[in-house]
């Protein structure tokens, strides 16, 4: 069967791969990793491997796919899918078409170079950039065109293995620099009546004639681009959809300080216009945000209103990314967790044997002009907090997606420094939990509860302490008669140490995910 999102048993969106729920433990490569089949095996496979991730996030470029206009090659994806086969992973693509980070990245040269057919968005007038206009319906059709082209491959060649599981259309859409596009083509679009499919959204009557400023004010020039994103997104989603209706997100560049449209990409899926995008954009099944900023908690909240499945293409590659996996799953259901540059955690050593070199960082310069959290982007000290939570999470992927939507799962996260802890409500005791580290470099606190039949739990995640206490007005006192740490494996819980003493006060005060199973008794 086809991959698809449908609600599972307790009624939340699920991910079903062959028929079986399936958890996204996965990885986002670097930009230009997947351009080379021969980079992929010598360079990312191996670094990938120690890393008990399930899925790979990976770029296939339109340029590299259609490098003449009309003449396709699959090679590279075709490349893909063989590696990817080999190695026992899962894959994303990444549709980088005509817009990749609010820019005309990876469109093929015969688009860069005839700027009259396919015409920039301005910055003002007369002031072009070097990014389509989305309102340039010759560069969207030919976009239309290759990603039908792909889809329709990838059911020719991937239909019976189902090793694509998703894919994204675009990366991180809207126009940076300016807060709407000033083409000429632009302008006459932004002087005329506000389309009925706006006017309805806002609860304007349908025979109102006014332009978009009239009517939205300040508004207007974010609200006209997200409409006309929205439109050339869905032309080329469902173009897509009708060759292989396969799982389709849209990634989210979020909207951050200043909040000033043009300083984030303007028109892209941000949060206070999902329900536009949702309603404009049917053949997106989810909007998923790229989470680099600190508030992680907020932005899950944001990105799972409504009805939107959260999964988060691309996370923080700092250490606190294998803490918030923790609550991504836990709290949120979430279909799938992927930190960005993955190869760079565990990367290969030289063919000379000595030891890797670390990946150049981030321009700080280039991060600030563009508001980015350069923090976010050092992988310095990742490798073996990510490595430690994935192998725990890998291990007990069906019992989450059982339990998913079951009432029966607890999740928890330090919000800031001044958060000292929180009692999880239980019907027969109440379990509290200090938290414990906040240390900047390390994992924060975060983690999940997973209730294990009568007075029985698991208990995974990062840095806590466990008290159980009496139900608030009980006459019955409870103890905490059993702690053991552990390991899953194919949702099996396997035993180590049973915790007394010393070691019992001192379980989980640890960046380092753990996994304890313990039993309560009322008396």
């Amino acid at each position: 069967m086809i991959p698809r999102i449908a609600p599972n048993q307790y009624g939340v969106p699920t991910l079903y791969v062959n028929d079986q729920p399936f958890l996204i433990l996965g990885g986002e490569l670097h930009n230009s990793s997947s351009s080379s089949a021969d980079y992929m095996e010598k360079n990312v496979w191996p670094a990938l491997r120690p890393l008990a991730l399930n899925t790979v996030i990976a770029p296939v470029c339109w340029e590299t796919l259609e490098p003449e206009k009309g003449s396709f090659d699959f090679s590279l994806t075709d490349s893909l899918l063989f590696q990817a086969r080999q190695e026992g992973k899962k894959l994303i693509l990444l549709w980088f078409g005509i817009w990749k980070n609010g820019e005309t990245m990876y469109a093929p040269s015969w688009v860069k170079q005839d700027p009259i057919t396919y015409f920039r968005a301005c910055y003002s007038p007369d002031n072009p950039s070097d990014t389509v206009s989305p309102l340039c319906t010759a560069a969207i059709e030919a976009d239309a065109c290759a990603f039908a082209r792909l889809m329709s491959h990838l059911r020719e060649t991937d239909g019976e293995e189902n090793t694509v599981i998703m894919v994204q259309v675009e990366n991180e859409i809207g126009f940076l620099g300016a807060q709407r596009d000033y083409s000429k083509e632009a302008q006459k679009a932004y002087l005329a009546p506000v389309p009925p499919a706006m006017k309805e959204y806002a609860g304007i009557p349908a025979d109102n004639t006014d332009s978009w400023y009239p009517l939205f004010g300040e508004d207007a020039p974010e609200l006209f681009m997200t409409y006309h994103y929205c439109l050339a997104i869905q032309h080329i989603a469902s173009a897509g959809k009708a060759e292989y209706p396969l799982p389709f997100n849209v990634n989210a560049w979020l909207e951050q300080f200043p909040e000033i449209p043009g300083s984030y990409p303007c028109g892209g899926p941000i949060a206070k216009y999902m329900d536009l995008w949702k309603k404009l954009v049917p053949s997106i099944d989810m909007l998923s945000p790229d989470i680099y900023l600190s508030d992680f908690k907020g932005v899950c909240d944001a990105y799972t209103a409504g009805d939107n499945p959260l999964f988060i293409p691309e996370a923080r590659r700092d250490p606190v990314t294998a803490s918030n996996v923790f609550y991504a799953f836990g709290q949120y259901n979430a279909l799938g967790f992927s930190p960005f540059g993955i190869e760079d955690m565990f990367p290969v050593p030289s063919p000379s044997g000595s030891a890797p070199e670390e990946a150049p960082a981030p321009d700080p310069a280039v991060m600030a002009a563009l508001n980015i959290d350069l923090s976010a982007f050092s992988n310095t000290g990742t490798a073996p907090y990510l490595q430690r939570s994935y192998e725990i999470l890998s291990g007990m992927t069906g019992l989450l997606a059982e339990h998913r939507g079951s009432g029966k799962l607890h999740a928890f996260i330090r919000k800031n420094e001044h958060d000292k802890g929180i009692i999880i409500p239980l019907p027969e005791t109440d379990i509290k939990l200090t938290y414990t580290g906040n240390r900047p470099g390390l994992p924060g606190t975060a983690g999940f509860l997973l209730e294990n039949g009568p007075l029985g739990f698991y208990i995974t995640g990062c840095n806590f302490q466990i008290e159980v206490l009496p139900k608030k007005g009980s006459e019955k006192k409870v103890s905490l008669i059993r702690l053991e740490e552990g390991t899953f494996s194919e949702d099996k819980f396997h035993p180590g140490r049973i915790l007394n003493g010393d070691e019992r006060m001192q379980a989980a005060i640890c960046p380092m995910a753990s996994v304890l199973r313990f039993q309560v008794c009322l008396y």
